[in-house]
């Protein structure tokens, strides 16, 4: 029987974050994962990561999975693949299955970072083919380079539906609708924004009532539904679609400690095992970090293995107490500033009636996904002035700040506090040379020109499809709410290896629409 200081059970971000961390202070540590890639959920994420740097803000999923892949291999952290954990007892034992073969592991430490399972909802048609997660869809698309279907409806409002609904589109496919239950948007309204400029219509207060087709999926029929979630008579509305996407949570994957016998408690979010505040379970050398610990975002989850490895690595005796404490407290400190602003695990599910500023939150943002073209400018990211100058549209406390780095003139300013809203200095230099444009993960920032030439102004904004547009280039320009406001022409499309695959398209259009005109469409 083989023997490690840490075993941990898992190859996602937290997994991975936690065997560095304890391999960096000397512990020999084997990672072990089901799947025949390691990375977890990191490799299927190609958008841009919210936060601050040290939260990995600005980088792609997929090369923040790769970064953890390389440091892993430095620090000589075995990760072991294509293998199955079938079974974790108190002595910190596993049983995996590899191939044909059960082999026996013990460890003097465990580590549970086995992430969570995508939630299913049940309407007349559910398990016909066509309906999948979408975590499903995300997998088809950027692991295996598969379209999921042409014509897809996302049921889910979350971050997780707003953003695989994005990347469905990057992919080719028509978003037709997302639909929710609920009664305001669960994700980043930057997130909902982007998909309502590009003509995405949203249906609060709406779900499935069936899915049509004989062999598969070929139509979707949603329905309003009151405060108790009945559907309300004559509101059915039908789209012929190929695919139905579901993204209505996820459930910690905790078996595994609960057969280890990890005193465990049931909450709104799933069975998680009861922690203390470093991971550690109630079965001494057994620790939990991750999605299986409690849902969040990937950057909590890679900020909570390495305090689980810190603490590991004190715990096995590799690192002095007061010197794992130290190193807690520092990481404490970056997981507690994502913890913060509107999306506060406190605030899930409130109606956050003002921002920290003060500023009444957009109520057609959190209904319609889009801002109120009359309600943009009681932001501080939002400023008229001559010349180039950024307009930013960023209107809720979220934890991130890449934007305020990016410019090298200082225009943009943030400040301590991570979740502030930006704020654009009208009396600095912009010299449009558009890095805030690109760092931006929400793509809320555009580069306005008021004028350009006698009647007509420039707009600058993030542009992440294929094929990109060229200059001369005639089509409509489309508001916040994806409806055509006037005609446009490219003017230019900047690429460079600094926006990490983000094109910057300026596009001409008439002087009194460079404050409502947000995406290009060829014509």
């Amino acid at each position: 029987m083989e023997r490690y200081d840490l075993i941990v059970i898992g190859a996602g971000p937290a997994g991975l974050s936690a065997a560095i961390e304890a391999a960096k202070n000397g512990a020999r540590a084997a990672v072990f994962d089901e799947n025949e890639r390691p990375g977890g959920q990191l490799f299927k994420q190609i958008h841009k990561f919210f936060g601050s740097k040290e939260h990995k803000a600005k980088i792609r999923g997929f090369k923040i999975g790769n970064d953890l892949l390389k440091e892993a291999g430095e620090w000589g952290v075995k990760v072991v693949l294509n293998a199955t954990v079938i079974g974790l007892y108190p002595e910190k034992e596993i049983t995996v299955r590899i191939g044909e073969k059960i082999l026996h592991y013990k460890g003097d430490s465990v580590l549970i970072a086995t992430g969570a399972s995508e939630n299913m909802v049940t309407f007349e048609g559910w398990t016909k083919p066509g309906v999948i997660g979408a975590g499903a869809a995300q997998t088809m698309m950027n692991l295996h380079h598969i379209k999921p279907g042409n014509k897809v409806l996302m049921l889910g409002s979350g971050n997780v539906g707003l953003v695989v609904s994005y990347q469905l589109m990057q992919a080719g496919c028509k978003v037709v609708a997302v639909v929710d239950a609920a009664p305001r948007i669960g994700g980043y309204g930057v997130h909902a924004a982007k998909l309502a400029r590009c003509g995405v219509p949203f249906y609060l207060s709406h779900t499935i009532v069936r899915a049509a087709g004989t062999e598969a999926v070929e139509g979707v029929t949603i329905a309003q539904v009151d405060e108790s979630f009945r559907f309300v008579p004559e509101t059915e509305k039908t789209f012929e679609v190929d695919t139905v996407c579901v993204a209505v949570g996820l459930s910690p994957m905790s078996q595994l400690l609960k057969q280890a016998g990890c005193r465990m408690k049931d909450t709104p979010g799933g069975l998680i095992p009861d922690c203390d505040e470093y991971g550690a379970t109630s079965v001494p050398g057994i620790f939990a970090a991750g999605d299986v610990a409690g849902i969040e975002e990937a950057s909590s989850a890679m900020i909570e293995g390495r305090i689980s490895g810190a603490m590991i690595a004190g715990y096995l005796g590799y690192l002095e107490e007061k010197a794992a404490h130290t190193r807690v407290e520092e990481l404490e400190k970056a997981l507690e500033s994502l913890r913060k602003g509107m999306f506060a695990p406190e605030n899930r599910g409130k109606f956050m009636k003002k921002t920290e500023e003060g500023i009444d939150t957009s109520v057609s943002l959190l209904e319609h996904g889009f801002l109120a073209d009359n309600e943009v400018e009681k932001y501080p990211g939002v400023i008229r002035k001559a010349g180039t100058h950024p307009v930013i549209e960023c209107t809720q406390n979220i934890p991130c700040n890449p934007c305020q780095d990016a410019c090298p003139k200082g225009c943009i300013s943030i400040g301590s506090n991570i979740t502030s809203l930006p704020v654009v200095d009208g009396t600095a230099e912009c010299i449009g040379c558009g890095m805030c444009v690109a760092s931006c993960s929400g793509q809320a920032i555009f580069l306005v020109e008021e004028k350009c030439e006698d009647g007509y102004g420039t707009v600058t904004l993030p542009y992440e499809f294929l094929p990109l547009p060229a200059a001369g280039q005639k089509g409509i320009a489309l508001g916040r709410d994806g409806t055509r406001i006037c005609e446009a022409e490219v003017v230019k499309v900047r690429s460079a290896q600094a926006f990490d695959h983000t094109s910057l398209l300026t596009m001409k259009v008439p002087s009194d629409m460079v404050m409502k005109a947000r995406f290009f469409k060829a014509v």
